[in-house]
């Protein structure tokens, strides 16, 4: 089975509804006719082994699987004979780019075109477009690529440039393999040299009493374990003098000339004296001090008066900006704090952070992670030094868990029951409530509306009532049946959870949808959204600078075919979603796209932002629906879809 075959069978087996030809055409890049033909060469090959691709008129095809044990047992043998031939070829566009970017690092000398488009079995002119994106990551590490006629492409950059980007590109970054130092064996190590490393490193931290995470570990043993190869074939670091003498003056230099020797006799390599510095700028980078109960005078001890300022800086421009109520949080400032001690030695040095948890944080902490792009265009503004987007991901953890203690603090809602009929129907609406939220609502009690005056409505956040009631009335009043319907407990619902984001009919405007746009980049799709929203009156000349800045501080792409770009602060008197499909999938810095919901909060909004982006991640986590989505013709079809 080949690899375009491989690639099908992996989305039927995830697809819930039928794919049509057009999706798959797009998945494997090729036309809808090569796709036919590939669905006739799977189906062959499925033929006596329980399970089929049916065509389903105008709805597309499906994986039918008649005999479990049979499919399941074929699927193990074609899997086997996968890994007993070695590592699958990448199929999609972003593995093929991480594949070139590992092949052309590990090479250390020029690679032809020809050659590598041969390997992943694709045309010349698909591996010049996954050229043209290898070159574009590249040059944000300050690293070429080299053309040279007849001899192919070559990086070139500085030793550190390149260092860091092979300890990026080679190693799986995912968080299921960081926890297995083994996992990502380079291939000019052997495993017992890996084991003598790890345990060298190992033992001299504890030692010297210095705490890393297991991911900063993990990473300062990659590290070293590239250095060992990279002086092995002559590649050397350099530092400027007044850098290496401040790092030779750091106590961990003498723990990196500990495991720097251990090593040497190790592997018999021989480092030279700048590579010791390397080492010790890592563990500089990486050293962190455990917060588990740490008193008020140890905490004033390590804390480092820059690091704290930065934060105080930090905090209060978060709360200016996205007022999320956590300014005076004192383990966040405190937490934050210590992780900025080592970060700031990171930057100094130009290094960059290995962050498995990045994709995971920005799908499901997308508030907290734009607190954290706040925090790093303050920290590029006072240390001038350019942070990226895995340095974001981890302080976008601290706001994280900020956010969850302040939801831990909040009280219940507390309401009362206004209901004209009786008491009787009073009571059945009261446990009726009790029954479906539990702690979740503190219920007062019930009333007439003509007691309402002696009601300390101040003490209640609002009023369930059967009967219609004026509207001064200084708490919001939600109107129901008196014998509630499941209309009536989803409004209660709402202002239980303050989830006034899930029904968004009202934020997605019918004429700002465009559908089945025919645009090639992140920056036409921008271009476009940009000028129709201006054209309509919805903002103003700044709104597309905002929208570029945000971009440039961190990619809004989020994986499946996806991408939500916003201002990088609120610019807008009210909230909407325009919405763009495109004809063909476009690379938005290192992800495909044809979805692309442009988000605008309205300026000094109260709403819960974390679950406006809930709602919105409900449309677009689901494969299925934004696969029907991007196919939609017209709006009224697409709107149907997008709000079921």
């Amino acid at each position: 089975m080949n690899v375009r075959c491989m690639m099908l069978l992996r989305e039927f087996m995830a697809a819930d509804t039928p794919l049509t030809s057009r999706y798959l055409s797009h998945r494997n890049e090729v036309t809808a006719r090569t796709t036919r033909n590939d669905i006739k060469q799977l189906n062959d090959a499925l033929a006596g082994h329980g399970a089929v691709i049916h065509a389903l008129h105008a709805r597309g095809y499906e994986l039918r699987i008649d005999d479990d044990d049979r499919f399941r047992h074929y699927l193990e043998q074609i899997f086997q004979r996968k890994e007993a031939a070695g590592s699958m070829i990448p199929d999609e566009p972003e593995e093929r780019v991480y594949y070139l970017m590992k092949r052309l690092l590990l090479a250390g000398d020029y690679v032809k075109l020809d050659d590598m488009a041969d390997e992943l079995l694709i045309s010349r002119s698909t591996i010049q477009n996954d050229i043209r994106i290898v070159r574009d990551i590249l040059q944000t590490y300050d690293i070429t690529l080299e053309n040279r006629p007849n001899y192919g492409l070559k990086v070139s950059g500085s030793e550190m440039k390149l260092r860091f980007c092979i300890s990026e590109y080679v190693f799986d970054r995912s968080i299921k393999h960081e926890a297995s130092r083994f996992h990502n064996r380079l291939p000019w190590l052997m495993n017992d040299n890996m084991n003598d490393i790890w345990d060298i490193i190992v033992e001299e931290i504890n030692e010297h009493d210095i705490t890393l995470s297991d991911i900063a570990l993990n990473n300062l043993f990659i590290h070293t374990a590239i250095t060992c190869k990279r002086v092995q074939t002559g590649h050397h670091i350099s530092f400027y003098a007044k850098e290496f003498d401040e790092i030779m003056d750091q106590k961990e230099y003498e723990v990196a000339e500990t495991i720097v020797k251990k090593v040497e006799q190790a592997l018999g390599v021989t480092f030279p004296e700048v590579e010791i510095a390397y080492i010790a700028m890592h563990l500089l980078g990486t050293k962190m001090i455990s917060e588990t109960n740490m008193t008020e005078e140890r905490i004033e001890a390590v804390m480092d008066e820059r690091a704290y300022s930065l934060t105080s800086v930090i905090l209060e421009e978060v709360e200016q900006k996205l007022d999320l109520g956590i300014r005076h949080d004192r383990e966040l400032q405190i937490g934050l704090s210590l992780h900025l001690k080592p970060a700031v030695n990171r930057y100094r040095y130009g290094m960059n952070i290995r962050n498995p948890l990045l994709d995971d944080i920005k799908t499901n902490y997308p508030a907290s992670f734009e607190a954290a792009v706040i925090a790093g265009m303050v920290l590029e503004k006072e240390e001038k030094v350019s942070i990226e987007e895995s340095e974001i991901g981890y302080i976008a953890l601290h706001f994280g868990a900020a956010m969850e203690r302040q939801n831990l603090e909040k009280r219940p809602k507390r309401c009362m029951i206004v209901c004209a009929s009786g008491a009787g129907s009073a009571q059945l609406i009261y446990y009726k409530l009790q029954a479906r939220f539990g702690t979740q609502l503190e219920l007062a009690g019930t009333t007439e509306y003509y007691n309402l005056p002696r009601i300390p409505l101040q003490e209640l956040d609002f009023l369930i009532s059967t009967m219609e009631i004026p509207d001064d009335i200084p708490i919001p009043v939600i109107h129901v049946n008196t014998i509630l319907g499941e209309g009536d407990l989803k409004k209660v619902e709402n202002a239980v959870s303050e989830d006034q984001w899930r029904n968004m009919s009202g934020y997605v405007k019918e004429e700002l949808i465009f559908l089945q746009q025919d645009m090639s980049s992140k920056e036409e799709v921008l271009h476009f959204l940009g000028g129709q929203l201006m054209e309509k009156g919805y903002t103003d000349g700044d709104f597309l600078e905002k929208l570029y800045e945000r971009e440039d501080a961190a990619p809004t792409s989020f994986g499946n075919m996806t991408a939500v770009p916003h201002p990088i602060t609120p610019q807008t008197t009210t909230t909407f979603l325009a919405v763009c499909t495109l004809q063909k999938p476009i690379i938005w810095d290192d992800k495909r796209v044809q979805l692309v919901c442009l988000l605008s909060i309205e300026k000094n909004s109260r709403h819960d932002l974390q679950a406006l982006y809930k709602s919105l991640g409900a449309v677009i986590d689901d494969l299925s629906l934004v696969q029907q989505l991007v196919q939609c013709s017209t709006k009224h079809e697409f709107l149907r879809l997008f709000l079921s």
